[in-house]
């Protein structure tokens, strides 16, 4: 197993990463963490915030305690429409970039067993809930022409000088979670409900920039070191939780779900003259332990209101084989907060119509990191960021359904929208993790940081059965 240096460079009070960095940081906070895969149409309508209420399967994401909620047994499919887009810009210059994809994005069921006799435990249920999604983005920087970099021989003579003209990260790649729960009702006033999670990830990633040539007028493409990457994940997670009714009106809840422990296997390309060649490693993660919170307002058959609040209670943490790792995890420990989301859903029934709406806010993983980058005019300044890498997170959900007794269905939209500086480029050939072209090398210790905006506008439509 091979392993690499990422080279942690000290700038003003903070550290920034050198190699597989970005992506690294990111897909770690944005994939491995996610607590915001998609459910039913219900579930997504109320923005996920179901965790003191119940009685839709797709709970499992957030309280296994709700399986116990549940009367009657169901079974359904949800088909996701999924639209995202990046605006990407710098130095007065943007580019658009829209991807667009449809999917069974979530399938599952409950099965209730009604419970006999004169026992306090009323049903012991089991649920079932498969989501996926997918995780592909595109972010492509505009160049600029006043940041420019030399290209020198072995033995340091200057051969070129080269202009920025552009970069891209491109991530190709699916998210998936299943989940298995068991959940009671104990005398129609206290649910309970554990689960265990199996996920799943599958990333294909790209970091690359374009350069112009001022000996010979043309526009070449250079790889980060160590890009393109293929990585193939496979993760395992437990939770546990409890609803309890205060009185007919109220609920509260509670669920704790244990770190998620992936393995990774990953494969990824070396430019190192003259051993170019492509390599394999292993990687062993767990990603923060988590808690929810829960309220319910339910003062009549007709309506409903929730609240979710989650919060991580531990950090990304990678099992150490050398120095990659060692660093990673300094930089998780120093820079990275913990995992803070708040949403609210609440559903009105009229007759058989249904009527849904919710909100989520989600706070950045990461605090604030001064690094040094280049201005509009190509000189380089200290400067301090509080959204790198990663931004906060908004979502506004709606949906209608309409019950036919034994058949339902259900539609809703979802408006995802967050916004985050992308820094690239810096590397240093002495510590092999430039952008590579054939035989040439850019270095920078500077990072150009782009400002990306990321608008995703996703419909459900979920046919279920109930029996």
């Amino acid at each position: 197993m091979i392993k690499k240096s990422f080279i942690i460079l000290g700038i003003s009070a903070a550290y920034f990463m050198n190699a597989q960095d970005i992506s690294t940081l990111r897909n770690t906070a944005e994939v491995y963490s996610n607590s915001s895969l998609n459910g039913t149409s219900k579930y997504n309508a109320m923005a996920g915030s179901m965790g003191a209420l119940g009685g839709d399967f797709s709970v499992l994401n957030s309280n296994p305690a709700g399986i116990g909620v549940s009367i009657t047994s169901e079974f359904s499919g949800t088909l996701a429409i999924q639209s995202s887009k990046n605006a990407t810009s710098l130095a007065g210059k943007s580019f658009d970039y829209k991807v667009n994809r449809t999917d069974l994005g979530n399938v599952g069921g409950v099965m209730a067993f009604k419970v006999d006799g004169s026992s306090p435990w009323k049903f012991v249920n089991i649920g079932v809930n498969y989501s996926s999604q997918s995780i592909e983005d595109y972010s492509e920087t505009p160049g600029n022409s006043t940041v420019n970099f030399n290209i020198n021989d072995e033995n340091g003579a200057l051969i070129d000088n080269v202009a920025f003209s552009g970069h891209a990260y491109n991530r190709y790649g699916d998210l998936s979670k299943m989940s298995v729960a068991v959940g009671g009702n104990y005398d129609n006033r206290i649910y309970v409900g554990a689960g265990l999670n199996f996920h799943s990830a599958v990333i294909d990633q790209y970091d690359s920039a374009a350069f112009d040539s001022s000996a010979n007028n043309t526009t070449s493409i250079y790889n980060k070191q160590y890009t393109p990457f293929s990585e193939t994940s496979n993760g395992f997670s437990a939770t546990v939780g409890v609803i309890g009714k205060i009185n007919p009106q109220f609920r509260v809840g509670a669920a704790l779900e244990t770190p998620t422990w992936w393995s990774i296997s990953r494969v990824y390309n070396e430019y190192e003259n003259p051993t170019d060649g492509t390599y394999t490693e292993d990687r062993n993660l767990s990603t923060p332990m988590k808690a929810t919170l829960s309220a319910a307002f339910v003062p009549n058959k007709n309506f409903a209101i929730n609240v979710d609040y989650s919060l991580g209670l531990t950090k990304s943490k990678y099992k150490v084989y050398g120095n990659a790792e060692t660093e990673l995890n300094n930089f998780f420990s120093d820079h990275s907060k913990n995992l803070s989301e708040v949403k609210i859903g609440a559903e009105y029934r009229i007759n058989a119509f249904r009527l849904r709406g919710g909100y989520g806010f989600a706070a950045s993983p990461f605090d604030s990191v001064s690094l040094s980058a280049f201005t509009d005019n190509g000189s380089a300044a200290n400067t301090s960021f509080n959204n790198l890498i990663v931004g906060k997170r908004s979502t506004i959900g709606a949906g209608i359904g309409y019950d036919f007794k034994s058949f339902y269905i259900d539609a809703a939209y979802q408006n995802l929208s967050s916004e985050y500086k992308s820094p690239f480029l810096r590397g240093s050939a002495s510590n092999n993790t430039g952008y590579f072209s054939d035989n040439y090398i850019v270095e920078s210790d500077v990072s150009i940081v782009s400002n990306v905006k990321n608008t995703k506008d996703n419909f459900f439509i979920t046919l279920g059965w109930k029996f």
